[in-house]
C-alpha cells in the first residue's frame, strides 16, 4: 500500500508541477521560472539535508552527484522552454521517456536490460515522433510549435535520463534529502545567481504563488517516490511515471489543449511504453 500511495504521490506531485510551471514560463519565461522553483527547493533541502547528516562521499559518488544535479536542472529548463511554446500533452509525456533514455544508458555502460525492453523502446521512440509531429488548428498559438516544443521536451528527457542514470548509481546509501539537494544547488549557482546578478530575474505577482507551488511540488514528488520505492520499486516507478498522463488530461482542462489522433496515439503509446519499462526494470 505504501508503495502505491508513494507512486501516486510523486505523479501527482509532478503533475501539479509540470501545470504551475508551464503557467509560469508563459508569464515570466523558462529561465526565471526555473531560478525561482529551485530557490524554493533549497530553501526546503538545505534544513533537512542538515538534520540527516552530511553522508560519507568518496570523489567518485560526489561526481556523480554532480552529473545528477546538472542533469536534473538542464532538464527542468529544457522542459520548462517546451513548456512555454507547447501543449503540455505533448511535451509532458515526452520528458516521461527519462527512464528509458536512462536505461539506453545502461546498456551503453554495460548493464544487462530485462527481456523484451528493447521493443518496449521500440515503442516510446515511434510514440516520442507520434506526439511531436501533429497539428491541430485549435490551438493556434500552440499548435505551429509541436514541433519544436517536442525537441525541448526530448532534450529534457535525454538530461533527465542521465540525471537518473547518475543518481541510481549513487542513491542506494544515500539520504533522501541528499539525492534532491544536488539539483537545487546547482540550478541556484548556475541560473538563479547569474540572472540576479545581471538584473534578469524575473518575477510577478501573479507568476509568485505558481513557481512557489511548482519547486514545493518537485521536492514533494521526489520524496513521495523515494518513500514508496523502499515498499516496491516495480509499482511506484510505474504510478510515478503516470504524472505525463495527469498533466495531460488536466491541460485539456486547464488550458483547453486538444490533440490530434496521431499524437493521441503516440501519447498512449509513450505512457504505456514508460509504464511497462518501469515494470520490467524493478
Amino acid at each position: 500500500m505504501v508503495a502505491v500511495l508513494g507512486g501516486l504521490g510523486a505523479a501527482l506531485a509532478w503533475a501539479a508541477a509540470t501545470l504551475c510551471a508551464t503557467r509560469a514560463t508563459r508569464l515570466i519565461g523558462a529561465p526565471s521560472v526555473l531560478a525561482w522553483v529551485m530557490l524554493t527547493g533549497l530553501a526546503i533541502t538545505v534544513p533537512w539535508a542538515a538534520v540527516e547528516g552530511v553522508p560519507n562521499l568518496d570523489g567518485e559518488a560526489l561526481g556523480l552527484l554532480f552529473v545528477a544535479g546538472f542533469g536534473n536542472s538542464i532538464g527542468l529548463l529544457f522542459a520548462y522552454s517546451g513548456f512555454k511554446i507547447g501543449k503540455v500533452g505533448i511535451v509532458a509525456p515526452i520528458v516521461s521517456s527519462e527512464g528509458a533514455i536512462a536505461a539506453v544508458i545502461a546498456v551503453v555502460a554495460g548493464e544487462q536490460l530485462a527481456p523484451g525492453t528493447g521493443l518496449v523502446l521500440v515503442v516510446v521512440a515511434a510514440g516520442i515522433v507520434l506526439a511531436a509531429m501533429g497539428r491541430d488548428s485549435a490551438d493556434a498559438d500552440l499548435a505551429p510549435h509541436d514541433g519544436r516544443a517536442g525537441l525541448f521536451g526530448l532534450a529534457a528527457a535525454l538530461s533527465f535520463g542521465v540525471g537518473l542514470y547518475a543518481t541510481g548509481r549513487v542513491s542506494s546509501g544515500l539520504p533522501v534529502a541528499w539525492a534532491v539537494l544536488p539539483p537545487r544547488i546547482v540550478g541556484v549557482l548556475l541560473i538563479a545567481l547569474p540572472l540576479a546578478v545581471t538584473a534578469r530575474l524575473v518575477l510577478t505577482r501573479e507568476a509568485a504563488p505558481l513557481v512557489l507551488v511548482a519547486g514545493v511540488a518537485e521536492v514533494v514528488g521526489f520524496a513521495s517516490f523515494a518513500l514508496g520505492a523502499r515498499h516496491g520499486i516495480a509499482v511506484s516507478a510505474v504510478l510515478a511515471s503516470q504524472f505525463a498522463a495527469f498533466a495531460a488530461v488536466a491541460a485539456y482542462f486547464v488550458f483547453g489543449e486538444r490533440l490530434t489522433r496521431a499524437q493521441v496515439v503516440g501519447v498512449v503509446a509513450i505512457a504505456s511504453g514508460v509504464a511497462v519499462l518501469s515494470a520490467l526494470q524493478a
